[in-house]
């Protein structure tokens, strides 16, 4: 019965083997040419991103005011300790909730600069500076 057992254990083993291709050395694993990543220029869609650093009034995002005209792409990274939910004041955008730690997707800015808040702590407000170099001026319940 011992035996038996040792036996099919060993023929498991040397079937296991077989199979991950262990009796051929045809097999030349080749390196794939890194690609270098381009420096992205102003206004060519290339991601900005924003840290949202704690629950600060205008000092909860860096920078603020953030860069990424109408056409680019921004995310939100959230280095601090719990949830928060970005959305531009005029409803253009929307993260959705950024647990500690994560980013948030690169979204498409439909808006040449403009004004946003954490829709779960109304209080952290911050911009983004339009083509011009300046943010719009804030007006609602959120400035």
């Amino acid at each position: 019965m011992r035996f038996r057992l040792l036996s099919g254990a060993a023929i498991a083993v040397a079937l296991a083997a077989w199979a991950c291709g262990g009796g051929s050395s045809a097999y030349s694993p080749t390196s794939p040419t890194p690609t270098p990543t381009p420096t992205p220029s102003p206004g060519s869609g290339a991601a900005s991103t924003i840290s949202i650093v704690g629950n600060l009034g205008a000092q909860s995002f860096t920078p603020n005011p953030g860069a990424a005209a109408q056409g680019t792409t921004v995310a939100w990274k959230n280095t601090d300790g719990i949830t928060h939910h970005i959305v531009m004041n005029d409803g253009s955008l929307d993260t959705g909730d950024i647990g500690p730690g994560q980013s948030s997707a690169a979204l498409a800015m439909v808006v040449d600069g403009g004004n946003y808040h954490c829709s779960i702590h109304p209080t952290m407000v911050g911009s983004i500076k339009s083509s011009a170099g300046t943010p719009p001026p804030c007006s609602g319940a959120y400035c």
